[in-house]
């Protein structure tokens, strides 16, 4: 039984940018962040352990963009992606956007969305 699980509107204050002033100043992203895994195990035993711990999802990205500066929030979505397949083995596929309110003064957000499957 494949489904989906995540995430919606996970902000996270971070250095992202090209710019000066988004080097020196922390920021908003908004991410929004879908896996899909086989629920079987989990809807059978109603174990953590045989579940995505979307708690620790958020934990784990929001320390990798807190942790590291990135210049682009094409990086970013690369490297949140690849970390969720590398530490959560369930998950055979992710789907991540990113968005930057602050971006463009004129527009609600730039944003970039990146799908990654495990091979």
């Amino acid at each position: 039984m494949i489904g989906t699980t995540g995430l919606q509107g996970l902000r996270v204050e971070c250095i992202v940018g090209i710019h000066q002033h988004e080097r020196e100043t922390r920021q908003s992203v908004i991410l929004d962040i879908e896996m899909d895994y086989d629920f079987a195990a989990a809807s059978a035993s109603e174990a953590i352990g045989d579940a995505v711990d979307y708690a620790g999802v958020a934990s784990q990205v929001t320390e990798l963009a807190e942790r590291r500066g990135f210049q682009l929030i094409e990086t970013m979505a690369g490297e949140m992606a690849a970390l969720v397949l590398a530490r959560f083995p369930q998950v055979r596929r992710v789907r991540l956007e990113i968005r930057k309110p602050a971006a463009v003064p004129a527009a609600a957000c730039a944003f970039v969305r990146v799908e990654r499957a495990r091979s």
